[in-house]
């Protein structure tokens, strides 16, 4: 086994080189505290800290409503599903999850999968059984589980420049008119926070006869008036044909989903492997999924919305006049540019370390070498305090270790 062990530990040392190599740290969650948290150091000592890179964007995993539907199902049918969908995993809770989020994105119906990553890979690499021929048009900066599916799937594939309207259509046009299309893109992309020009890329999927397939995974429940995303708020959700959303993120449970037509969805349903073969969620998790939407698309959401966004304003205002190089593209997350991943490694450790501030290192292949940042992601229950600490922290280290300061990247 030595030469395999010596693969291995060159493969570790290459991470470890290039600044690379992650390291994972244990934390305790307080239900009603967040995003305050407990560490608990590899020697057993404790530390209180701020976590300032989670995706629960909006507090919903304490949210009372969420816990007291989760604690109904799990008395009511106990800890897991019992199979997969197809055999004996599907429950009322799945399909009143399904319900929910068919009506969130005004269409006839929903498939719920284990995680949005499996659903993007599952569906997309599926599609081209549906439709013999079919080729992808994907944006450059799709995530991980995007490309997957259209490597997995296999047939034509384009990549188009990012949000690159041009070379979309100058891509579009050279393929066959009478050839199958679809367009898959995002909404928010989630290491910049950049929005995708949904209308525009309807609009051309409408001229060239090609579907749409929108991830929404960084926008649901966190934009438009109940919740179902940018398409929602900019009026084009009824012009996609399939949406992929999570239920782990803005949500606060776990889980993903898309949104379609019936048809679309009773295709995908009968054909994708990562659907028929995998043990569906715990009905616990899917009542508390359903109880989260259900929440946010009322007037409770809309409060948690605005005071998200006014929250992220806040955080990146502040940054923006220490001058601190940060990235704003008017979404809620808040980059802050560093350039290496030795040195955001660095800041990463010191401001836990000193400051009780948890935020990971953003490095390659999460984004191109040279990119290598420190992501924020402020809530509604990051109060002034937790900004306050959090802007102080950052003007220390950025002084101490002799970092540029830049005006905010556009």
């Amino acid at each position: 086994m030595t030469r395999y062990d010596d693969a291995i530990d060159a493969s570790l040392q290459r991470l470890h080189d290039e600044g690379r190599y992650r390291t994972f740290i244990d934390i305790a969650r307080a239900k009603g505290q967040f995003p305050h948290a407990v560490w608990t150091r590899p020697d057993g000592t404790q530390k209180d800290i701020t976590v300032w890179c989670g995706n629960d964007y909006l507090g919903m995993g304490q949210h009372p409503e969420v816990l007291a539907a989760m604690h109904a199902a799990l008395e009511a049918t106990g800890a897991g599903s019992g199979g997969t969908r197809n055999i004996s995993g599907t429950t009322v809770w799945h399909k009143a999850l399904e319900a929910e989020l068919a009506d969130l994105h005004g269409k006839e119906a929903a498939l719920v999968f284990t995680s949005a990553y499996i659903a993007n890979d599952a569906t997309l690499s599926t599609l081209r059984t549906i439709f013999p021929g079919l080729i992808i048009y994907s944006d450059a900066l799709n995530h991980a589980s995007m490309i997957e599916g259209v490597r997995r799937g296999g047939g034509a594939k384009r990549i188009f420049r990012h949000n690159d309207l041009a070379h979309l259509r100058e891509l579009l046009a050279a393929d066959d008119p009478a050839a199958p299309k679809l367009i898959a893109f995002e909404s928010i992309y989630s290491m910049d926070g950049d929005f995708g020009p949904i209308r525009e890329i309807c609009d051309l999927a409408q001229e060239f006869d090609a579907l749409t397939y929108l991830d929404e995974v960084h926008a649901v429940g966190m934009y438009g008036p109940r919740g179902a995303g940018v398409a929602e708020r900019d009026g084009q959700m009824g012009r996609v044909d399939i949406i992929n959303g999570t239920l782990a993120k803005a949500y606060g449970v776990f889980g993903g989903y898309i949104a379609a037509s019936a048809r679309m969805v009773d295709a995908i349903r009968s054909y994708a492997p990562g659907f028929i073969f995998t043990t569906s969620l715990p009905p616990a998790v899917a009542a508390g999924a359903a109880a989260s939407v259900r929440f946010l698309k009322g007037e409770g959401g809309r409060a948690l919305r605005a005071q998200h966004q006014t929250q992220a304003r806040i955080l990146k205002t502040r940054l923006k006049a220490l001058g601190l190089p940060i990235i704003d593209h008017g979404s809620h997350i808040v980059p802050v540019h560093v350039g290496d991943p030795v040195h955001c490694k660095m800041l990463s450790d010191m401001l836990l370390e000193d400051h009780g501030i948890y935020v990971q290192p953003i490095n390659f292949p999460t984004v191109p070498r040279g990119t290598e940042r420190l992501r924020f992601t402020p809530s509604p229950v990051h109060g002034p305090d937790e900004i306050d600490r959090l802007v102080r922290a950052m003007d220390a280290l950025w002084a101490q270790c002799a970092l540029n300061r830049a005006e905010a990247v556009a």
